[in-house]
């Protein structure tokens, strides 16, 4: 464990944080496309972050991959004070990284202020947000994926 945890404020009933001695395990998760970011933009951003003293869980290329998000990267995202989310070209074309948004969200929603910084990495927000341009295409082969699930995809 890092001395550089935060104290937890109070915590959510829908997003259960661990418990360590009432303190954060992470004060910043970071949610990216490791395809388009891991090994310039966002191995950078976690280097700085870990320099200034900012303890940052950053999924790692060793754990185990597969349909299903891993119950660790779930952990990581409930004991995180802050997540940083890199939404780049393919970031939403991961069902995985789609999974990690919903659970951020989640964790967030009981908060009084929002802990989510997003940042645009060589996509234009207004594709993010309105849904077009790669992230509608993304969005598109997600719906047509999973719909015999579309709860999966709301």
């Amino acid at each position: 464990m890092s001395g550089n945890k935060r104290a937890l404020d109070s915590p959510s009933p829908s997003c259960k944080k661990q418990k360590f001695s009432s303190q954060w395990e992470y004060d910043v998760f970071l949610s990216f496309r490791g395809e388009d970011t891991r090994n310039n933009f966002t191995d950078h951003l976690y280097d700085a972050l870990k320099q200034n003293g900012i303890y940052t869980f950053r999924d790692d290329e060793r754990l185990e991959r597969g349909k299903e998000i891993s119950s660790e990267l779930l952990e990581a995202i409930e004991s995180s004070r802050f997540s940083i989310v890199i939404l780049s070209k393919n970031y939403a074309s991961s069902t995985w990284c789609l999974e990690e948004l919903a659970k951020i969200i989640e964790c967030d929603m009981d908060t009084e202020k929002s802990n989510i910084f997003p940042v645009f990495y060589q996509v234009e927000p207004s594709d993010v947000r309105r849904q077009t341009g790669d992230f509608k295409t993304a969005f598109d082969k997600h719906e047509q994926d999973f719909r015999d699930n579309l709860k999966k995809v709301q």
